[in-house]
């Protein structure tokens, strides 16, 4: 197992992810440690979950930067003077350049509430029941230049209840983020999980395309 796996987590709102890290690994032995969250908004809460833990944050407002690309440059000078081994996403509301995702290929984390490759994008809980789906869920993923479309890491099943409505589905699906990211941040710290050619691998073993898969 490695001796310690530095992580940054990017974050826009209120970081309730970040917490999810946060508790999970104080909880466990794990090499994971949260060395900084960067936020490109000052007023994001997760900031403050963050500076209560005692984690270095940094604020980068897209807003001042002349484009994508200025932005993803500055952001990834910051990112890089923290030396992380992973870098995760954690409701980082912004679409992030090709170069920005080549230079961390491998080691970038994201979280998405849907059942990928079901419901790329945005309102992902209202497109599950207007589909009628009996199913809907979350996944992790590593991050590729397709958006929402990495290779699998692991995903929660959550079953649509009858009487569901978007905030009831996005509850559930809330609860399942908040234990499978820490699960996959521990698994990339102690050296099971990586990128590999064809895919996501865990200990050794190519996953499936819909990743390890967790059914509540």
């Amino acid at each position: 197992m490695p001796t310690s796996c530095n992580v940054v987590v990017l974050l826009s709102g209120t970081g309730s992810n970040l917490q999810a890290l946060i508790d999970s690994l104080a909880a466990a032995e794990t090499p994971a440690r949260i060395c900084a969250v960067i936020s490109n908004r000052a007023e994001a809460y997760g900031l403050q979950r963050a500076t209560a833990a005692g984690i270095a944050t940094r604020t980068l407002d897209h807003r001042q930067f002349d484009g994508r690309e200025a932005f993803d440059t500055a952001l990834l000078e910051t990112i890089d003077g923290f030396e992380p081994q992973l870098v995760v996403l954690a409701g980082f509301m912004r679409i992030l350049s090709p170069g920005f995702v080549r230079h961390y290929s491998g080691r970038l984390l994201n979280i998405h509430p849907s059942l990928l490759p079901k419901y790329k994008g945005l309102h992902t809980h209202q497109r599950a029941l207007d589909a009628g789906d009996s199913e809907h869920g979350c996944s992790v993923h590593f991050v590729t230049e397709e958006l929402d479309g990495g290779p699998l890491v692991v995903q929660a099943v959550v079953p649509v209840q009858p009487h569901d409505t978007p905030d009831s589905l996005a509850k559930r699906v809330h609860q399942q983020e908040h234990l499978i990211y820490p699960l996959a941040v521990r698994w990339f710290a102690e050296g099971r999980l990586r990128l590999g050619e064809q895919g996501a691998m865990l200990d050794g073993q190519s996953l499936p395309s819909t990743g390890h898969t967790i059914r509540t």
